[in-house]
C-alpha cells in the first residue's frame, strides 16, 4: 500500500506505545457489505466485480482499508457469516480470479483489502463439522459435542445439555441424530461454534489464515473473536451441565439462561490471540488485525491491543452501541447524549497510555446512525445530524471506521412488515418473543426492528436515482436481494459526489483531517463539560497544538457548556474553525452568541 493519502506520523507522535507509529494509526477503514455494495451481473447480489468497479469511487472518497464482510463459499444462513469452505469464495460473489483482481486493483490504488474472518465458529456443512459427527473420525473432537441429559430422550425439550440459549433464537444446543449427541450453536443452528481447546483445531485456522495472508490480503477483521475461549471446571465441563461445578445462571424472559457470561473473554482468550499473532502475523508487515469483540470492557480492550502483549491491533467494543436498550436487545430506551459521552469517555480514557480504540457508530450489524440517534424527517435534519454524529466519531483518538452509505446519510429502511427483513436475527427473535415466549406484543417488537434491525444497514447501496438505485440495472430481470430505499431518489451518490455541502464532501474533510493533522490522528484526549445535556465536547491536544470539538447531538438550540466558554475566552475568527457542520461564519456567531444551532458542530484550533 501506498500512503498517497496520508502523511507519515513521526515517532516523536505518540499512537499506540509502539515504535514505530502503526501505518493505521491515521488510517480510516470503510467496511463493504458485498451482498449489498454492487451487483454486475443481475441476479440482485452485489458481487466482487461490483466492488472492483467501485475503487475509483472509495479512492475519490480517501478511504485507505476496505474491509470486506465474508465472501467465503457459505449457505448463506447467516449472510455469509456461516462459512462452509474458508479457501473459495462463494459463487454468489464470484470467483478467487475475481477476489485476486480485486486484490490487485485495490493495492494499485493504494487501499488495503480486510477480510471478515469467522472462526469461533463455521457451517454446519463445512466438511470439519461434517467429520465430527462421527465419533471415529479424527474431528471428533472439533465442536462442542455433549451428550443429553440422563433421563430424558434426546431430542425432546429438556435434554439439552445445559439451557443456555442462542443469540439468534431459542436453545444454543441442536441434537444430531447421526452423531446422537448434541452440539453447541452460540448462534444460528447452521453455525456450531469450533472448540478451540484442541491444538489441532487451533493449526488449521492458522493454516487458512496463512493461505489468504500469502495471496496478498492485508490482514482479517475477526467476527466474535473474544467468544472462542468457554468458561469450564475442573473436569472441562461447561456451565450447567451434569454435576458441573459451575452454574449456569438464571433463567430469562426467553426461557433460557445467557451463556455471555461464560463465553465471552474466556480464560484462554489472551494465550489464543497471542498464539494466532506468532503463527499468522509474526515477520509480516502491513497488516491489520481487528477482532470484534463481544463481552469486552474498555480495560481489557487497553490490554489486549497493547502492543506489549502482541495479541491484535484493534478491537470493536460494543457498550456505546447498547445506550439505547435495556436489558433485551429488543427493549429500546430513549437516546441520551450523557449515556452515550460517558461510554465513549470510558473508551478513549482506557487507552490512554498504551492499546487503540476503533470508531465506529454503523456496520452490517448495526442500524444507520442518523435514524437511530439522529433526524431522518427531512432533507436538512438529516445531512446536519448525519454531520454531527460523523464529527463527533472522527474527532475521537482511535481508526474511524465508515459503513457504506454512512458517508451519503444513507437512512434506516423503515420497513413496516416483517416479510421486507431478511434478517435471520430479526425473524427468530420475533418468533421467539412475540410468538412463543409472549414477553414483548407485534407492535412494540416491529418498532424496535425499525430502529435497531440488522436489516437497516443491509438495503442496497445508494449510487444513483434509477430504480434500483444503480446497485443494480434498471432493466435487471431479478430484483435486489432485500427491498431499496424509497429515499434512494434523493439520497445517492451521483447526487452528492460533486456537492462539496453534501454529507459525502463533508466526510472527505473529515477523512483528510485524519490524514493530515496528527493532533486528530493521535493528540490526547480530554472531555469537557461532562454533565451537558445536549453537547458532547473535548479536546484533542498534541504538543502545544489544541483543537476543541463541540457538538450540539440534539435537533434543539443548546447553550455552550460554561467550561467550553471559558476555554474559547472572547471568542474565535473564521481562521480558527476548522470544520463545521454549518459553515465557519455560522459557527464564529454561534459561538458569540454562547448557542449551538440544532445538530450544530464545531472544531476550533485554540
Amino acid at each position: 500500500m501506498t500512503d498517497f493519502n496520508r502523511s507519515v506520523l513521526p515517532d516523536a507522535v505518540r499512537s499506540n506505545g509502539a515504535t514505530p507509529n502503526p501505518w493505521w494509526a491515521n488510517a480510516v477503514v470503510y467496511q463493504i457489505y458485498p451482498r449489498s455494495f454492487q451487483d454486475t451481473n443481475g441476479d440482485g447480489i452485489g458481487d466482487l466485480k461490483g466492488i472492483t468497479s467501485r475503487l475509483d469511487y472509495l479512492a475519490d472518497l480517501g478511504v485507505d482499508v476496505l474491509w470486506l464482510s465474508p465472501v467465503y463459499r457459505s449457505p448463506q444462513d447467516d449472510n455469509g457469516y456461516d462459512i462452509s469452505d474458508y479457501q473459495d469464495i462463494d459463487p454468489l460473489f464470484g470467483t478467487l480470479d475475481d477476489m485476486d483482481e480485486l486484490l490487485a486493483e485495490a493495492h494499485r490504488r493504494g487501499l488495503k483489502i480486510v477480510m471478515d474472518l469467522v472462526v469461533n465458529h463455521t457451517s454446519d456443512e463445512h466438511a470439519w463439522f461434517q467429520a465430527s459427527r462421527d465419533k471415529d473420525d479424527p474431528h471428533a473432537d472439533w465442536y462442542w459435542w455433549r451428550p443429553a441429559r440422563p433421563g430424558h430422550e434426546p431430542g425432546t425439550p429438556g435434554a439439552e445439555p445445559n439451557r443456555w440459549g442462542s443469540y439468534f433464537g431459542g436453545s444454543a444446543w441442536q441434537y444430531d441424530p447421526k452423531r446422537g449427541e448434541y452440539y453447541l450453536h452460540q448462534f444460528s443452528r447452521k453455525q456450531p461454534d469450533l472448540n478451540w481447546e484442541n491444538p489441532e483445531v487451533r493449526k488449521a485456522v492458522y493454516r487458512m489464515m496463512n493461505w489468504w495472508m500469502d495471496r496478498g490480503i492485508d490482514g482479517f477483521r475477526m467476527d466474535v473473536i473474544t467468544l472462542i475461549s468457554k468458561h469450564l471446571d475442573s473436569h472441562g465441563r461447561l456451565p450447567g451441565e451434569v454435576d458441573s461445578e459451575l452454574s449456569e445462571g438464571e433463567i430469562g424472559e426467553e426461557g433460557y439462561t445467557d451463556a455471555s457470561p461464560f463465553c465471552s473473554d474466556g480464560p484462554r482468550l489472551d494465550e489464543f490471540l497471542a498464539e494466532m499473532r506468532r503463527e499468522v502475523f509474526e515477520g509480516r508487515e502491513g497488516y491489520m488485525n481487528v477482532g470484534e469483540a463481544p463481552g469486552i470492557t474498555p480495560e481489557r480492550n487497553e490490554f489486549i491491543t497493547d502492543p506489549a502483549h502482541e495479541e491484535l491491533d484493534m478491537l470493536f467494543l460494543f457498550d456505546h452501541v447498547g445506550v439505547d436498550q435495556e436489558g433485551s436487545k429488543w427493549n429500546t430506551v430513549p437516546f441520551e447524549v450523557r449515556n452515550l459521552r460517558a461510554r465513549l469517555a470510558d473508551q478513549q480514557e482506557a487507552v490512554r497510555n498504551a492499546g487503540w480504540a476503533s470508531l465506529f457508530f454503523c456496520n452490517h450489524d448495526q442500524p444507520r446512525v442518523v435514524s437511530r440517534w439522529g433526524d431522518d424527517s427531512d432533507r436538512e435534519s438529516r445531512e446536519l445530524s448525519a454531520k454531527a454524529f460523523g464529527m463527533l466519531l472522527h474527532m475521537h483518538r482511535g481508526t474511524p471506521y465508515i459503513y457504506e452509505g454512512e458517508e451519503l446519510g444513507m437512512t434506516n429502511a423503515h420497513f413496516t412488515k416483517l416479510d421486507q427483513y431478511r434478517d435471520l436475527e430479526a425473524i427468530n427473535a420475533y418468533r421467539q418473543r412475540v410468538e412463543e415466549a409472549r414477553c414483548q406484543s407485534p407492535e412494540s417488537m416491529m418498532a424496535a426492528l425499525a430502529l435497531i434491525g440488522r436489516d437497516n444497514s443491509r438495503t442496497p447501496m445508494q449510487w444513483d436515482a434509477s430504480r434500483y438505485a444503480g446497485f443494480t440495472a434498471a432493466d435487471a430481470a431479478t430484483e435486489p436481494w432485500i427491498g431499496v430505499n424509497p429515499n434512494h431518489v434523493e439520497i445517492n451518490a451521483a447526487e452528492e459526489f460533486d456537492d462539496p455541502d453534501s454529507v459525502y464532501g463533508f466526510y472527505k474533510k473529515l477523512i483528510a483531517m485524519r490524514h493530515g493533522n496528527a493532533t486528530v490522528a493521535t493528540g490526547e484526549w480530554n472531555l469537557v463539560a461532562a454533565d451537558s445535556e445536549q453537547v458532547y465536547s473535548f479536546t484533542r491536544t498534541g504538543g502545544d497544538d489544541t483543537i476543541l470539538v463541540m457538538v450540539n447531538l440534539t435537533g434543539r438550540t443548546a447553550r455552550v457548556p460554561a467550561e467550553v466558554a471559558r476555554l474559547l475566552g472572547n471568542g474565535v475568527s473564521e481562521s480558527q474553525v476548522l470544520l463545521s457542520t454549518y459553515d465557519a461564519v455560522h459557527g464564529v456567531k454561534s459561538i458569540a452568541r454562547g448557542e449551538l444551532a440544532r445538530w450544530e458542530g464545531v472544531v476550533i484550533q485554540l
